[in-house]
């Protein structure tokens, strides 16, 4: 069953898109969108989430710029307003709105209280940073774009924490990875897997650099990272 439902902040309301699962209780996670906004590809993932026993919740993060964009990464025209929304976007409201939407994750009805976050490209980031300030219970970052920059943040991490990077990625650079390695190194509560020549969204459904056999395994870590912090 999927829903939508509104969350409200001092600065206004935004819209989510709820899955949820056949059963409750149930422990929720909130995933994060790429620049292309609550798409079928974000959809699919919260529908998957609920089938797994979560409740998903997908956050409108472009609200504050245009609400209910819905966009894919097949032409140049969605690329070009995509990129357009992504530049005009503030990081840390972002960040603030995520902290929103956590905080109504836990109380929906049938939820346990317990919430994740995870998220892909922009939202990789966002996961990220949200994992440092916002206090989820765990936290999985796909292919985060510009995490080098916020490595000083990791000594805030209060979460355990799990990030997939491809090693072809055309966002990420090996100088990247390797900061975002060097910075997480020691830490406990980090986890670091990357995926020989794949691209940037490699897990991203019917992207154009989709890989399947990546996907699977990048997913059933996230499966069971999961389970193992919040059931």
């Amino acid at each position: 069953m999927n829903e939508r439902i509104s969350i409200d902040t001092p600065d206004g309301s935004f819209g989510a898109y709820v899955a949820r699962p056949a059963a409750t209780p149930a422990p929720s996670i909130v995933v994060l969108q790429e620049i292309f906004g609550i798409n079928a590809d974000l959809r699919e993932t919260c529908d998957r989430l609920a089938a797994q026993g979560y409740i998903a919740v997908c956050p409108d993060l472009f609200w504050r710029l245009e609400p209910n964009v819905e966009l894919t990464d097949k032409t140049d025209a969605e690329w070009k307003k995509a990129m357009t929304l992504y530049k005009a976007f503030d990081v840390d409201k972002g960040v603030d709105d995520i902290a929103a939407t956590l905080a109504a994750a836990r109380v929906l009805p049938g939820a346990t209280g317990k919430a994740g976050v995870m998220g892909f490209c922009m939202g990789g980031l966002l996961t990220f940073l949200t994992a440092t300030r916002a206090r989820p219970d765990a936290a999985v970052a796909y292919y985060g774009g510009g995490t080098e920059k916020h490595t000083g943040a990791f000594k805030n991490l209060a979460c355990p924490l799990m990030m997939h990077l491809g090693e072809a990625d055309e966002y990420i650079s090996a100088n990247a990875r390797a900061a975002i390695a060097q910075a997480a190194e020691g830490n406990p509560l980090v986890q670091i897997f990357t995926y020989p020549g794949q691209n940037h969204a490699f897990a991203r459904w019917n992207g154009v650099h989709f890989d399947a056999q990546a996907a699977a395994q990048a997913n059933d870590r996230t499966r069971a990272f999961f389970a193992q912090h919040l059931k």
